[in-house]
């Protein structure tokens, strides 16, 4: 495949799709998934173009990771997880659906089943209110 400069976190990255952002620096952008799996699931991605895993370049992958990392901290303080499953997938037969780089870090609690799945537009006041959260534990 190729790299399509149209897909939504590209059109994010360039400011013409709105976003609750989490973190920015010079390399990556983290921000709130509009359908979560559950409270606080954050999108990190990298600014450079890169489809998926086998088309980004060690030093984006490093990148990405590092914030992914961060962001996870951040999310497992915000809201009191004591797991967070950090996704990441690579081509249709993966389930990915949006072709640009992207690691999901999601808060995970005992007892409570959990499936990826393409969940329900989030409330906006929500999520902004989750990001807010997740700023304040960085």
């Amino acid at each position: 495949m190729t790299y399509d400069a149209d897909n939504i976190f590209a059109r994010i990255l360039r400011g013409e799709i709105p976003c609750h952002r989490v973190h920015e620096d010079a390399d990556t952008l983290a921000f709130m998934d509009i359908m979560p799996q559950t409270e606080g699931h954050t999108l990190v991605i990298p600014k450079a173009s890169a489809e998926d895993i086998f088309s980004a370049p060690p030093a984006v992958l490093a990148a990405t990771m590092q914030a992914t990392q961060r962001i996870a901290a951040a999310v497992r303080k915000a809201f009191d997880a004591p797991g967070v499953m950090i996704a990441q997938l690579n081509g249709p037969a993966a389930g990915q659906t949006v072709f640009h780089l992207h690691f999901h870090v999601i808060p995970r609690y005992a007892g409570k089943d959990f499936r990826m799945k393409s969940g329900p537009m989030a409330d906006q006041a929500t999520l902004a209110a989750h990001a807010a959260r997740i700023r304040a534990a960085l």
